[in-house]
């Protein structure tokens, strides 16, 4: 059979307040009350192509997965037949149609959302959504209506059952003083649902998540996440240190969460990797 290119242009991008991937939920509709925003190109803010969308609750959001440490786009794309997910503890191997890993040969996913709204902001119309799994500046490539047939309650899923019960969360009263009254629940829920990789759940180790302008320190023991210190950030690029974790998984390299984000705090990441071979990933 002859093959056939297609060219996918993004549509819109996401806003939300995750500016790397490490506290991202690893599903959409994990954590309640978490909004974002679809914000779309001039080109398709066509009140028309939106005419009947208040008709549905939840929207299915076709995105590319941009933030890759391999960059994905390039021809032929990078990709291999196994991965390891994370879920398993980063050591037993996959086939990639069996797993929703990121790096596949075309790097695309399909997250279910709840549609809160609709507004137009000068020239682009902007749909509000709630409970997205979405890196702020993610490309979407498509918008279809959810609906309840979608649903399949008695579908297998292999090793993707259910995590175990959710972590413990001890916020100090003074430190989520610091956090906007309106934030501190999404927060909370973040943590509960503990952004830790599965190969890395050490006891006594230190971590620390990104969101929404708040850098959120914190400790674990086996039951326990505890929050040390919440920072602000001002101005700068945020520093996605998960992304340096990713580089190490995919060159096999042994790196802990924990030591990636000492070394990125430290601008010392080059002392392993080299910076042309991290940029390059």
């Amino acid at each position: 059979m002859k093959s056939e290119s297609y060219v996918l242009r993004p549509i819109a991008h996401i806003r939300s307040g995750f500016t790397e991937k490490f506290g991202i939920p690893r599903q959409p509709r994990l954590v309640p009350g978490l909004e974002a925003e679809v914000v779309m190109e001039e080109e398709f803010s066509e009140k028309d192509a939106f005419r009947g969308i208040e008709e549905y609750s939840h929207l299915w959001l076709i995105f590319g997965f941009s933030a890759n440490a391999v960059d994905m786009t390039k021809e032929p794309a990078k990709w291999n037949p196994l991965v390891r997910p994370p879920r398993l503890g980063g050591k037993v191997k996959k086939g990639v149609f069996a797993t929703r890993s990121p790096y596949r040969p075309n790097s695309l996913g399909l997250s279910a959302v709840r549609l809160l709204g609709m507004e137009k902001r000068g020239t682009q119309i902007v749909l509000k959504i709630e409970g997205g799994d979405l890196l702020d500046g993610t490309p979407i490539y498509d918008i279809k209506p959810y609906i309840p047939s979608d649903s399949i309650p008695e579908a297998a899923a292999g090793f993707a059952v259910p995590a175990g019960p959710k972590m413990k969360v001890a916020f100090p009263e003074d430190l989520l003083e610091e956090i906007e009254e309106g934030k501190r629940e999404v927060l909370l829920a973040l943590l509960a649902e503990d952004p830790r990789n599965a190969y890395d759940k050490r006891p006594g180790d230190s971590f620390g998540f990104r969101y929404d302008g708040y850098n959120i320190r914190f400790r674990a023991t086996e039951e326990e996440l505890i929050v040390t210190a919440v920072e602000f950030e001002t101005d700068g690029p945020l520093p996605l240190f998960n992304e340096l974790l990713t580089y190490a998984a995919v060159n096999e390299k042994a790196v802990s969460q924990n030591t990636a984000f000492s070394m990125y705090d430290n601008q010392e990441w080059s002392r392993v990797f080299g910076d042309k071979a991290y940029v390059n990933a």
